[in-house]
C-alpha cells in the first residue's frame, strides 16, 4: 500500500493566471497539477511557446508540483467546435499534430503521463472507419510517447467512442496492448456508466493506471460534482487505489468550478483528507508542502467566493 498523491486541475482555474494558479494549488498543500493546454494557460501553439514552457517547469519545481497533461481543452483546435477535430474526424490530422505537441511538451515538463480521449464519432463518420481512424491515430501516439518516454494515459469518456473500460480493453488490444498505452480513469464516470462498483472498476484496470481523474457524480449523469453532492462513497475508492499500489496523481477534475476555484480547490482537499482518514490511510506532508500551506492561509483575506458569483 501507498501513500496516496492528491492533485488539481488546471481547468478548474480558468480565471487566473497560470503561475498564479500553480501558487494556489501548491499552497493548499495538494502534490501535483492536471495541466489543460489551451490558450490562456499553456498555449501548444504559441510562437514562443519553448520560453513559456521553460517557465513553467520552473515555476512547477520551484513549488515541488508533479504534473500530468491534460488535453481536453474547448475550442483549441476550431472556434466553431468545442472538441473538434479529434481522432475521428477527416481534419484529424490537426488533432494528431496537438496530441504530439503535447508529448513533447510531457517530456519537457517531466509529466507522470500525458492524457487523451478518443471524442464523439461524427454523424458522417460510419463506426467502422471511426474506429480504423482511432486505431490508427493511437498507434502513431504510442510510437512518439516511446520516443519521448511518456506514458500515454487513454480515458473513457462518456458519450465518445470508447466511453468505458470495456471499450478501452479493446483499443489496448486492437494496438497490440503497447506498455505505454495506459488508463485515465475518471473515477466520477465509473459512476456514471460502469456497471460495477467504483472500487471493482479501480481494480480492475490498476495494472494499466497511469492517470486518475477524481470528481463526485451520480449514476447515469454526466456531471462533475463537487465531493459529497453525488453519489459515490469516497473512503472505499481511496483504499482500492492505495490497494493497488497505484503511485501517480489524483487529480481533482471539476472544469466547472473555476468562478470560485480557490474556495472550491480548499474544500476538495479538506474533503479527500477526511476520505484518506476515514479510509485508515496515514497522510504525511513534506516541510514544504506544510509551509506553503501555511503561508497560503495566512495570506488570504476576505470572505470566501459565493457559489453565485459566476
Amino acid at each position: 500500500m501507498t501513500e496516496l498523491r492528491f492533485g488539481y486541475g488546471t481547468n478548474g482555474f480558468a480565471n487566473h493566471r497560470l503561475a498564479d494558479a500553480l501558487a494556489v494549488i501548491a499552497d493548499l498543500g495538494y502534490a501535483g497539477v492536471a495541466l489543460t493546454l489551451d490558450h490562456d494557460h499553456l498555449d501548444p501553439f504559441a510562437p514562443d511557446l519553448a520560453r513559456q514552457v521553460a517557465e513553467v517547469a520552473d515555476r512547477l519545481r520551484d513549488l515541488d508540483l508533479a504534473v500530468v497533461i491534460e488535453t481536453g481543452a474547448r475550442y483549441l483546435l476550431d472556434p466553431w467546435r468545442k472538441h473538434a477535430p479529434t481522432l475521428l474526424h477527416d481534419d484529424r490530422y490537426l488533432r494528431l499534430q496537438f496530441l504530439r505537441r503535447a508529448v513533447a511538451i510531457g517530456a519537457d515538463l517531466g509529466a507522470e503521463a500525458v492524457s487523451f480521449w478518443a471524442g464523439v464519432r461524427p454523424s458522417e463518420v460510419d463506426e467502422r472507419l471511426a474506429w480504423e481512424r482511432l486505431v490508427d491515430g493511437c498507434a502513431q501516439l504510442v510510437d512518439v510517447a516511446a520516443g519521448a518516454g511518456v506514458p500515454l494515459g487513454f480515458e473513457p469518456e462518456p458519450g465518445m467512442l470508447v466511453e468505458d473500460i470495456a471499450s478501452w480493453r479493446a483499443l489496448h488490444a486492437a494496438l497490440g496492448r503497447p506498455p505505454g498505452f495506459g488508463i485515465t480513469l475518471d473515477i466520477g464516470h465509473c459512476r456514471c456508466l460502469e456497471p460495477a462498483p467504483v472500487p471493482d472498476c479501480v481494480a480492475d484496470v490498476a495494472e494499466h493506471l497511469v492517470n486518475v481523474q477524481i470528481d463526485d457524480m451520480r449514476r447515469g449523469k454526466h456531471e462533475h460534482l463537487e465531493f459529497g453532492t453525488g453519489e459515490i462513497d469516497f473512503p472505499p475508492v481511496l483504499r482500492a487505489l492505495a490497494d493497488a499500489g497505484y503511485r501517480g496523481l489524483v487529480a481533482v477534475e471539476l472544469p466547472r468550478h473555476s468562478h470560485a476555484a480557490p474556495t472550491v480547490a480548499t474544500r476538495s482537499i479538506e474533503f479527500l483528507r477526511r476520505a484518506e482518514r476515514a479510509a485508515g490511510l496515514q497522510h504525511r506532508p513534506t516541510v514544504g508542502a506544510t509551509a506553503r500551506a501555511g503561508a497560503g492561509r495566512a495570506g488570504r483575506a476576505g470572505p470566501a467566493a459565493t457559489e453565485g458569483d459566476r
